[in-house]
């Protein structure tokens, strides 16, 4: 999972990435765009860690891109977004300070994104069109035909402004689209980069609607304050009545809204968390976890961590009868914890 930092240029999207990530943002990468992981946090890993005692504790890690920044005036942009198409998930970085609207910010780069979805779309029907003049054999002739009525469906939904989402495509229909990555397929989420001494961050939630997901924060300043250290960051936060936002915060709703959990494989070895898609099965995480355990699955113990903490061992978990043994088409549980059991 890919999630990708888009924007205009000087929307505060590096700062973001270094906040997040703690890697330098990279000024000769502003053209191609810069990678770098960043740990997500749960405080479970840390309570487990006190429970097994492990010799070794790992966080999953999770890609950011800092994605080229879009130019206002469009000039550049193609291949600039290119780039933010491999992205899997997208966070719109919009700027809320210097009298700058975010809301419009984040109307106007959102338009970008799905007129460059159209001209990828109409250039494609353009080449369907031409391939239907040519005498095709049946079958072929009705995979292009279904090829053009999936792209007129799409295309149909983002003339009128109103994207025809992923979730309402079929299987073969998605399968026609899969080499687009269409913008507008996406998930994505929204965040404000404020003013340094804005105090009421929650004043933008709501900015646009129930189904985007919008967040706030002062980056340059968050990014400023995790460079200190505690001491030095607390005194300037006090000094100048700042409202700290939680970088945890940020990232852990990048993984919902990406669709994204975690689940738990836990021992004296090591304690360590693994990021699964929502819906994924136990012989996803087994195969998430190494490709053997997939392939040679028998079944998945899967206690949950909450009980584990709550009752202060495994063995206690499963003395009250809380542990089962689940086969390979299992839906795993943000929180499961999980032992595979496979053969060689």
């Amino acid at each position: 999972m890919k999630i990708g930092l888009a924007g205009y240029q000087g929307s505060g999207k590096s700062s973001l990435f270094q906040w997040l990530t703690g890697v330098e943002a990279d000024p000769s990468k502003s053209h191609t765009g810069q990678s770098a992981m960043a740990a997500i946090p749960d405080a479970r890993l840390d309570a487990l860690a006190e429970i097994y005692h492990p010799k070794k504790l790992t966080h999953a890690l999770i890609e950011v891109t800092d994605t080229p920044g879009l130019s206002r005036d469009q000039e550049g942009n193609a291949q600039k977004l290119a780039s933010i198409r491999e992205a899997d998930s997208l966070v719109l970085v919009v700027a809320g300070y210097g009298g700058a609207d975010p809301k419009t910010e984040y109307q106007n780069f959102y338009e970008d994104l799905l007129f460059a979805d159209m001209d990828l779309v109409q250039r494609r029907i353009a080449r369907v069109k031409e391939s239907q003049k040519r005498p095709l054999p049946k079958e072929e002739k009705e995979r292009v035909q279904f090829e053009m009525d999936t792209l007129m469906k799409i295309n149909d939904g983002l003339e009128a402004g109103t994207p025809v989402p992923a979730s309402a495509l079929d299987a073969d229909e998605l399968h026609v689209l899969a080499s687009f990555r269409l913008f507008t397929h996406k998930s994505c989420m929204v965040l404000v980069n404020t003013a340094d001494d804005e105090q009421d961050y929650e004043r933008f939630n709501g900015m646009l609607g129930d189904k985007i997901q919008v967040l706030a924060a002062p980056v340059s300043l968050m990014r400023e304050l995790a460079s200190m250290s505690a001491e030095e960051g607390q005194m300037l936060v006090e000094e100048m009545g700042l409202k700290v936002v939680n970088r945890d915060e940020i990232i852990t709703t990048m993984m919902d809204v990406s669709g994204q959990m975690v689940f738990f494989t836990a021992g004296e070895d090591e304690v360590r968390t693994w990021i699964l898609r929502k819906g994924g099965t136990a012989l996803d995480a087994a195969g998430s976890i190494h490709t053997d355990l997939a392939r040679g699955f028998i079944r998945a113990e899967v206690v949950s961590v909450e009980d584990i903490i709550r009752l202060g061992s495994e063995s206690a978990v499963k003395a009250a009868g809380l542990a089962h043994s689940e086969m390979k088409n299992y839906l795993i549980q943000d929180g499961d914890c999980l032992h595979i059991k496979f053969s060689v």
